[in-house]
């Protein structure tokens, strides 16, 4: 390991280290002196790997004894940012080294301090020093100036610019600009520097370095020239910074985020408001676009430091905003899952775990919307400038956020990425701060999809697409629900209901409701006697509940909404019933769209106020929609806005009901939602004549066999020969019961759903037939349990006239 040179003549002398390019020795230490990083460059310079050093004591590295040292460093005043110098260290061999070390001291935004420390280790010189450089810079470059050569390492640094930065040429020299000076700007104008040496064409960087002299607040405007030798090949850089603190677009635009700016960031422990908020200050403010993205799942507080993340990352869309109406950019709804691909520009920037800023020119950009199809909005758009700022604290990676401008014609500039960090930087720590908010919602989202529908069920009445999504706001995940119910008849219901509340208990509720509905729906209850039932549910929930301490969480249910929907595909009626739910949508296949006028209905658990039922007869290909109100009540715009925002989307024509969903939530939802939100949207079905068959039945014994063979003959003509012989038998005593118990007039009906065939026998009776266990020598009672032997489930469905006796048996098999 060769001396560092200390003066402009000096030269390294020859040795292994500067026999190959020059490099840069990393590591970082934190408050207590224990290294945190330690980089290939430091393992080159001392043979130490980074599994043998992270963790370990610094001043074990100390040639002279960590004592000495580590007194010397504890002599640096508490407010200074930068120390340099040299020392003696160990390397792994035992050689004594001498190093000039220059190290920077962070404080994170939650107060943490560590030491950033970086050592130039000279390799063979790119540009002789007995070359005239100096006479170049100061010919071509009238204000502070700094000379780097083609591997960007800085070569010369004149009085003004070491007197700005309050650093000694020595101190600087074979370091690189962000190593410098670690600053968002300082890795923008490297970059454009790189673009000097590409091209040859010289660079301006409308930028602030951040100066630690007291002598400069604002930074300077810097540009960027070739240095020709005499063949007129590039082979340096001139960085010269002309100094704007003062001027007037520096009192215009403030590089600071004001007060009212850092209020509105972090107001809760909720992440999905946190990132609203950041998407909400960068617009207009910054950017005409934004959005945030966390990465799913998002990591937890007590997980170890992740770093970096590599490769394609999966994250999920939980914020945007624009200042166009409706946000026509963003191609993922918020809530909704997207993936970046490993060479876009968020999944670099997560990767190099700093922001970037992007043109519409750049190669990555191009890239990346040939390889994602939803990264087709950049030109559709008219986006021209773009920042992508990783969301990270604590040594946690949680997420990125991206910013962009298409109405503003200026680019963004290395400030504006500076102050995008800060703000990004605030959002990051309150995201990173809320773990047992985090861990109680993640239980309650649990809880809740295991309560809610994981497969619909089979069905033949209804095409059936749902989506649900948890609230955004620091309440939490409410109590919002939806549900499938095959029924009798080939008929389906359809559920949606919002318990009141939020968190564990509140959807513990939702789970008891959902039950006790399933329950209720399986007697085949009308839907406003079903509602009466829940009702008086909700008001026991209430009594057993009722305890001071439960009050917050409002988990008794008082006030929990519902809606019932029966659809039979052999009438085309759908009956509805609801206690308070904001009514269905109907759109006809003309694609006509309204509201179905259904009375209203009082909330669950008030008690003693009836319920009321409307019938329609809907077109088949109708479409049904049913929703919580969490969907309507967006921030930024009315019920009667909303409403329309939902009639425009549903009534486009849509080839599956999914696109119905996402097209419906994207137009309603240009935030996170402050309530849960559940959708379900239905696409109505008909069995036609050639499926179902209706006999009218004298009430006379001798008709049986007439019943049996009428049956048989509709069977012949389905093809379903084979199940001719139990049908006999469940017509045979369906038909004679109720000839002898029921009231006539009685009819007979056989309904072919695909693969099950039902068997209906109804009368004008109300008396419900009970099954029984007959004795030796009883003469009946064996019937219906012959019935439920063969039939594959069987029931009493009462109606406004009488009763109906059904069977189902499956038909696979046969």
């Amino acid at each position: 390991m060769e001396r560092l040179p200390t003066s402009p003549g000096e030269r390294p002398e020859e040795t292994d280290a500067s026999a190959g390019p020059a490099y840069t020795a990393t590591a970082t230490v934190n408050q207590q002196g224990i290294v945190t990083e330690w980089s290939e460059g430091a393992r080159r310079l001392l043979g130490y790997l980074p599994a043998e050093l992270v963790g370990q004591p610094a001043a074990g590295l100390f040639a002279d004894g960590g004592d000495a040292a580590g007194a010397a460093v504890r002599r640096v005043p508490a407010d200074q940012e930068r120390w340099s110098g040299t020392v003696a260290l160990r390397h792994k061999d035992g050689r004594r080294l001498e190093v000039r070390l220059l190290a920077h001291r962070w404080t994170s935004t939650s107060g943490t301090n560590r030491w950033f420390v970086v050592s130039a280790v000279a390799g063979a010189p790119r540009t002789a020093r007995d070359e005239p450089l100096e006479e170049w810079a100061f010919s071509q470059s009238p204000s502070f100036l700094a000379i780097f050569d083609e591997d960007l390492r800085l070569v010369l640094a004149n009085a003004g610019m070491k007197r700005a930065l309050s650093l000694e040429e020595a101190d600087m020299r074979g370091l690189r600009l962000p190593e410098i000076a670690p600053d968002p700007v300082s890795d923008e104008t490297e970059r454009m520097m790189r673009r000097v040496l590409e091209t040859g064409e010289p660079q301006y960087v409308d930028a602030f370095v951040r100066s630690t002299a007291t002598s400069t607040g604002g930074g300077w405007a810097t540009s960027l020239a070739p240095l020709r030798g005499p063949d007129g090949r590039v082979c340096a850089v001139c960085l010269t910074a002309q100094d704007r603190a003062g001027t007037e677009s520096d009192r215009d635009q403030p590089l600071l985020p004001n007060a009212d700016d850092a209020a509105r960031i972090g107001t809760t422990q909720d992440s999905t408001r946190t990132a609203q908020e950041l998407a909400d200050v960068a617009v207009p403010r910054l950017a005409d676009f934004a959005f945030v993205d966390l990465l799913e799942p998002l990591p937890r507080r007590d997980e170890p430091s992740s770093g970096p993340v590599a490769g394609p990352v999966t994250v999920r869309r939980t914020a945007v905003r624009s200042v166009l109406e409706g946000c026509p950019e963003s191609r993922v709804a918020v809530g909704q899952t997207t993936a970046y691909p490993a060479l876009s520009p968020p999944a670099e920037c997560l990767a190099a775990g700093r922001g970037a800023l992007y043109g519409k020119a750049d190669p990555v950009v191009d890239r990346w919307i040939a390889e994602d199809p939803r990264a087709a909005w950049i030109r559709e758009s008219g986006t021209h400038s773009m920042m992508v700022v990783p969301l990270s604290a604590g040594g946690v990676v949680l997420g990125v956020a991206v910013l962009c401008r298409h109405r503003r014609r200026e680019p963004f500039q290395p400030k504006d990425l500076w102050l995008a960090e800060e703000l990004t930087a605030r959002a990051a720590v309150s995201i990173h701060n809320a773990p047992r908010h985090l861990r109680e919602h993640t239980s309650t989202m649990t809880l809740q999809r295991s309560l809610l529908p994981h497969k619909l069920p089979d069905q033949t009445a209804l095409e059936i697409a749902t989506r649900y999504l948890p609230a955004g706001g620091e309440a939490g995940v409410g109590g919002d629900w939806f549900d499938v119910i095959p029924l009798s008849g080939a008929r389906v219901a359809l559920v949606v209901g919002d318990v009141v509340g939020h968190g564990m208990r509140a959807s513990a509720t939702m789970g008891r409701l959902r039950t006790a509905v399933r329950t209720l729906a399986d007697v085949d209850l009308p839907p406003d006697e079903l509602l009466t039932h829940l009702d008086d549910l909700v008001i026991r929930l209430s009594a057993e509940e009722s305890d001071p301490g439960g009050a917050g969480e409002a988990a008794n249910g008082i006030g929990t909404t519902c809606l019932y929907v029966v659809y039979d595909p052999v009438t085309r009626h759908c009956t509805v019933a609801r206690a308070g739910h904001p009514p269905p949508v109907v759109v006809s296949p003309e694609g006509s769209v309204y509201l179905l006028d259904v009375p209203a209905g009082p909330p669950l658990g008030l008690g003693g106020l009836p319920f009321e039922t409307i019938e329609v007869e809907l077109p088949e290909w109708s479409i049904l929609a049913l929703y919580t109100d969490g969907l309507l009540q967006a921030r930024d715009h009315d019920i009667d806005e909303a409403l329309d925002n939902m009639f425009t989307a549903l009534a486009r024509p849509a080839s599956t009901l999914d696109t119905v969903c996402d097209r419906v939530l994207t137009a309603m939802l240009t935030h996170p939602p402050d309530d849960d939100v559940a959708l379900l949207v239905a696409r109505t079905r008909a069995l036609h004549a050639d499926k179902v068959v209706v006999w009218d039945v004298p009430s006379d014994p001798s008709v049986v066999g007439h019943a049996r063979r009428d049956a048989t003959e509709q069977l012949t003509a389905w093809g379903l020969d084979d199940a001719a012989f139990v049908t006999e038998l469940v017509v045979s005593e369906l038909v004679t019961n109720a000839i002898r118990y029921g009231e006539p007039p009685i009819q007979l009906r056989l309904i072919h759903e695909n693969t099950t065939l039902i068997c209906e026998v109804s009368d004008s009776s109300n008396t419900a037939p009970h099954m029984r266990r007959a004795r030796i020598f009883d003469e009946g009672g064996r019937g219906l349990l012959l019935v439920a032997q063969l039939a594959q489930r069987w029931g009493t469905r009462h109606t406004p006239t009488g009763k109906t006796i059904w069977a189902e048996q499956s038909l696979i098999g046969y």
